[in-house]
């Protein structure tokens, strides 16, 4: 069996090793590889970034975790998808500075690393991870179909950490919504029991959903927001106009998990396919 691979891209900051925090405290239960990834314009870079990555490595060396250093010549926003894919990688995390960082450091080139790619994303800002990883995982489920698609890793995650699992949904008014969101909810219910994990729903306002979901999050104290890329194609638009960039860059710093949606037949396997 092949050993899983993380993918922490480094800058050299310490947003950049708070991610590669949260990296260790995932792999350390699976016995996964972290890749260190680094991306320099030219040759005579390569030399000064490789011993920084050292350093940085050596910060971490009583973690018991195999961590690999790689320095690439080209740019970091395509590299990071085709690096994932060389190495078969399950999980990239990505550290940012708030709201202002996102856009300066992702900028739409850097969206198109995380809607190019099938590896979901944890992207981290300034809040350390905890020993015990993602205890409390909260979950916004709308009325998408494909929402349901990251359970999934939500559940690989919450089996690892032993995490407890939080789903929430809009408040619709709707009868015919509505119903939709109870089975949404019973739907969920079903899924993590079958899996053994501990599972809590909540209904909260429609009206601002992103910041009931935000604010929620801090009531149960959160480690974790799991939501879904429903606009792949142009996540850019999506990122400004929906919630997903108020989650991400949320006051609260709480880290968030990105899925893009998995084509119906898509025969991809990885450490999350249940």
């Amino acid at each position: 069996m092949n050993k899983k691979v993380f993918i922490v891209p480094h800058d050299f900051t310490s947003v950049a090793n708070i991610a590669l925090e949260h990296a260790i405290a995932t792999a350390r239960p699976l016995g996964a590889a972290v890749h260190l990834l680094h991306v320099v314009s030219k040759d005579s870079q390569i030399k000064e970034a490789t011993e920084k990555l050292e350093s940085v490595i050596q910060q971490y060396a009583k973690e018991s975790v195999e961590i690999i250093p790689t320095v690439r010549i080209g740019s970091i926003f395509e590299d990071i998808g085709e690096y994932a894919a060389e190495h078969s990688a399950e999980l990239i995390f990505m550290g940012t500075h708030g709201a202002h960082g996102w856009q300066h450091i992702t900028g739409s080139h850097a969206l198109k690393v995380v809607t190019s790619s099938t590896v979901p994303f944890i992207i981290v800002q300034e809040r350390a991870v905890k020993s015990t990883g993602y205890d409390s995982i909260v979950v916004p489920m709308d009325l998408h179909k494909e929402t349901k698609q990251k359970l999934s890793i939500v559940a690989s995650l919450a089996k690892y950490f032993n995490s407890k699992v939080h789903v929430v949904t809009p408040d619709e008014s709707d009868e015919f919504l509505r119903h939709q969101v109870e089975s949404n909810i019973v739907f969920s219910q079903r899924f993590f029991k079958d899996r053994g994990i501990e599972m809590t729903s909540a209904i909260v306002s429609n009206s601002g959903f992103d910041k009931e979901v935000v604010k929620y999050a801090v009531s149960v104290d959160a480690d974790l927001i799991a939501i879904m890329n429903l606009n792949r194609n142009s996540f850019l638009s999506a990122i400004t106009a929906n919630y997903e960039q108020y989650i991400i860059t949320n006051d609260a710093l709480i880290p968030t998990l990105i899925v893009n949606p998995i084509e119906i037949g898509n025969s991809q396997s990885s450490m999350f396919s249940m």
